[in-house]
């Protein structure tokens, strides 16, 4: 059935379906710990928190890997061994007999989960020209969009519904599917001039990464003045400067930070970090909100955060069409003024406002991430060379997981010490979250500059630019040569 259809939409449908069932599972067993507390009988709620942070801790160690193997082995027999990985993983994490087992068996799912993502970005930026490559970002949006806001919903269904065993069984008809396709569909492809392994730089990667990680998300329970997390996360920047200085001294470098030279490249991730920071903060705190401040289950807090991948899918294929004339940046400016501005706007609500305004305001802000995410996604690799796109796609999810972990830790720390100042006043909790929201909307309108630093004309490659345009010359992008 699939003979018919080209090779690169058949690339895109495998990395839809296998990157939404990875990004579910980041967010899916949130609502499912105090049910696994109950179930394992799990006296410290410490230990049941391993389930999620053995996972990240995982994802990071082999998300720098990522891009290395699939140049080395071939992105299809990568791709497949992380399909495998995570797939098995899940089926033993729904059949694990103690918390000890459950959390080891995230640890596996961790190493397919780490390597997936970056493997199946990389296979469609390389099946798309350039000049489609908004086309195939206006595809690959779904699932990042729709994946994490889908888990709150579709775990605390399954929990209320069926049991937990079903938020990891979930994975399987996807996985299979994924696996199918892959192996009759994909085509194996490898770098000639992958290099061999580099011991040091994945040491040194994956427990920095791993560092750091854990101490944003000690941070987010404990505060940032917490000594273990100051410890850790300070131990973790030096392992990354280690790093990252001994990556520069080899030709072929497991992840090539040089990418980074690359002032498109930079600015895109930059503006990344932005998007993602902002977003992770604001969903962790509206659903706090939603169910310590009115009472809400977590199927329906998820039912009213949802509504923000509408926006989102509603927004992916005008952005994809709209950037191929207007280019990156101006698109990506307007969508980050409006993220914050929804953020500045959930700080005038409080307990008794209308669910449907903040079902409004989240529509608005699926509609304004959309026109952040399609041209990013677009815009980033639009000069890196095929060659590192592997390497350039573990450095960006690298990136995001940091991002992501830093949002939550920075509005956890900020929410935790306005509840401890409030503790004693009239609607305190309130007060509490709304002054939450105004720091992570302020911060993510200065954050929002970072788009002026993303050129047009350095994203020309996957624009269509009309034939009559006679562009000005400017001085050629630094890094790698365009694609």
């Amino acid at each position: 059935m699939l003979g018919k259809v080209e090779y690169k939409y058949i690339v895109a449908l495998v990395g839809v379906f296998s990157i939404f069932m990875e990004l579910l599972d980041t967010t899916i067993i949130n609502v499912a710990i105090p049910t696994l507390q109950r179930e394992f009988e799990v006296a410290h709620p410490s230990t049941i928190q391993w389930v999620i942070t053995a996972y990240l801790l995982s994802l990071a160690v082999f998300i720098p890997v990522s891009g290395w193997a699939g140049d080395r082995f071939g992105t299809k027999r990568v791709f497949m061994f992380a399909l495998t990985a995570f797939t098995g993983a899940s089926l033993m994490c729904a059949v694990a007999p103690t918390i000890e087992a459950l959390i080891g068996f995230r640890v596996l799912q961790g190493v397919g989960g780490g390597m997936l993502s970056p493997v199946a970005f990389s296979m469609v930026w390389r099946a798309f020209p350039p000049e489609e490559r908004s086309k195939a970002a206006g595809i690959m949006v779904v699932p990042a969009a729709v994946a994490p806001a889908s888990g709150p919903v579709v775990g605390g269904a399954l929990v209320e519904y069926a049991s937990w065993h079903w938020i990891f069984l979930v994975n399987l008809p996807i996985g299979i599917a994924a696996l199918l396709v892959s192996y009759f569909y994909l085509r194996e492809e490898k770098q000639p001039h992958a290099g061999r392994f580099d011991p040091i730089g994945f040491v040194l990667a994956g427990s920095g990464l791993a560092a750091i990680v854990y101490a944003l998300s000690r941070a987010g329970e404990h505060g940032f003045g917490d000594g273990q997390a100051l410890g850790i996360g300070i131990a973790g920047l030096a392992l990354l400067a280690a790093f990252a200085l001994a990556e520069l001294r080899i030709a072929q470098p497991m992840l090539d930070v040089r990418i980074l030279g690359n002032a498109l490249f930079r600015a895109c991730n930059l503006a990344w970090i932005v998007t993602i920071f902002g977003g992770s903060s604001m969903i962790f705190l509206l659903t706090l909100e939603l169910q310590l401040g009115r009472g809400l289950s977590p199927l329906e807090s998820g039912l009213t955060t949802f509504v923000m991948a509408i926006g989102v899918m509603m927004t992916a294929q005008p952005a994809s069409r709209i950037y191929r004339r207007v280019g990156p940046q101006r698109l990506i400016l307007m969508g980050l003024v409006i993220c914050a501005a929804v953020t500045l706007a959930l700080y005038r609500v409080d307990f008794e406002t209308n669910q449907w305004t903040i079902r409004g305001l989240m529509l608005a802000r699926g509609i304004a991430f959309g026109f952040v995410l399609v041209p990013l996604q677009a815009a980033t690799y639009a000069q890196i060379s095929p060659k590192d796109t592997g390497r350039a796609t573990a450095l960006y999810n690298a990136t995001s997981q940091v991002a992501s972990s830093l949002g939550v830790a920075v509005s956890a720390t900020y929410l935790t010490s306005r509840f401890t100042h409030n503790a004693a006043s009239p609607g305190g909790m309130l007060t509490s979250f709304q002054d939450a929201f105004l720091l992570m909307g302020l911060l993510s309108a200065v954050g929002a500059a970072v788009a002026l630093l993303i050129r047009d004309r350095d994203a020309a490659a996957t624009m269509s630019t009309p034939a009559h345009a006679v562009l000005p010359p400017e001085p050629e992008a630094e890094g790698t040569p365009a694609a």
